[in-house]
């Protein structure tokens, strides 16, 4: 099999770039040719910027009548050869759940943007929050993978939206962009050009199509998808399938399917899940964070080292697959573990089941609308 790379358009001076703005270029950079939406505050702007900027690109952009067939319409234009994306909030990222186990079931990549607000139900529109860590994880019914990235500045916005597109083409599978209300609409000076960015494309077989087959296990952990329209017939369907795509209800050809569907995640964690450390080389003291709460925890661990205190920052870039091994070797160091998140405590519990009872673990929690502040972190710290 062979797949195509090209590389992302570099502009060459520094910009002014809101988080949501970003996330929309950061979409056509990274191959983005259909998008399907419907309006939610705190992602409109994702919207917006595309159903201008796509069309002038040769892409589709599409509004549709809700976010569930918003993103049935991804999952189509993705199985037709374009990449597919949508963009939604918490109430709409609910009603995508159904989808988003379809695609995980059949494998079509796609690109589902949340930027999270303040919940549950309508909740606070305007007001940021963390708390769909969980929904993005285990929201859809069943046993499935998924990958979820989770941005911290504007500039990181605009990258991992394109290496969203990268992973979800690389293991064929949904990819989730899970930012929140405050990296969306802030605005930060983003230094032009940016690093160079791989832009990969969907994988091709070798074989003729009467060989083909788009769930075979023989292909490896993950099997070309052609595209419809290329001369290669194949069934799709969210039953448990055959290689071929047909249902069946063999428990030996469910449970190989099953086992190559995880294992082309979980067998990957370590090429998947990124984190960021820094401080670490001494720290006593380590505070796990993840987007738009990582920078407050970045301002209270400065203050702390300014206090001489010994504190260190995991930044979770990617917290699905969670990446256990990482969390476990920094708790046989750390005399305590704090974790920030506009939530109840959701990647709490991730840390703790991580950690295996080698160190404390504390949570700083907060669901109101607010950010969690570096006061509150601090305050943490202290044993």
């Amino acid at each position: 099999m062979s797949n195509s790379t090209t590389t992302a358009r570099r502009r060459g001076k520094a910009r002014l770039m809101q988080g949501n703005l970003a996330i929309a270029e950061g979409a056509i950079a990274g191959g983005l040719g259909f998008f399907a939406s419907y309006p939610i505050t705190p992602a409109n702007e994702i919207a917006t910027f595309l159903s201008r900027a796509l069309p002038k690109r040769g892409g589709v952009f599409i509004q549709m009548e809700d976010e569930i067939a918003s993103l049935s319409a991804v999952i189509g234009a993705s199985i037709g050869g374009l990449k597919a994306a949508t963009a939604t909030s918490g109430p709409g990222f609910s009603l995508m759940q159904e989808s988003i186990g379809y695609a995980a079931a059949v494998e079509i990549p796609c690109v589902i943007i949340d930027v999270q607000r303040a919940g549950p139900s309508t909740g606070m529109p305007g007001g940021p929050a963390q708390g769909d860590v969980m929904q993005s994880r285990w929201g859809t019914h069943g046993d499935h993978p998924i990958i979820v990235l989770c941005p911290s500045s504007v500039r990181e916005a605009y990258e991992l939206t394109i290496h969203a597109f990268n992973l979800s083409e690389q293991y064929r599978t949904p990819v989730i962009l899970l930012t929140d209300e405050v990296l969306a609409r802030m605005s930060e000076t983003v230094e032009m050009p940016l690093p160079q960015v791989k832009v990969i494309g969907r994988l091709h077989p070798e074989v003729p199509p009467e060989w083909y087959f788009p769930y075979d296990n023989a292909e490896g952990d993950v099997p070309p998808l052609v595209s419809f329209g290329h001369g290669y017939r194949y069934h799709i369907t969210g039953l448990f399938h055959d290689k071929s795509g047909f249902p069946t209800s063999r428990p030996d050809e469910i449970d190989a399917w099953q086992e190559r569907l995880f294992l082309k995640i979980d067998g990957n964690v370590e090429q998947i899940a990124r984190i960021e450390e820094e401080e670490m080389e001494d720290a006593e003291m380590v505070i796990v964070a993840y987007g738009s709460t990582a920078r407050s925890a970045r301002h209270a661990m400065r203050q702390a080292r300014k206090a001489n205190k010994r504190v260190g920052l995991v930044r979770l870039v990617t917290i699905w697959p969670f990446h256990d091994a990482a969390i476990e070797r920094v708790a046989r160091s750390a005399k305590r573990i704090v974790v920030p998140e506009m939530n109840r405590g959701q990647i709490l519990r991730e840390v703790e089941r991580a950690s295996r009872g080698k160190t404390d673990v504390v949570g700083v929690n907060r669901a109101d609308g607010e950010m969690v502040t570096p006061a509150q972190i601090m305050a943490a710290l202290e044993v």
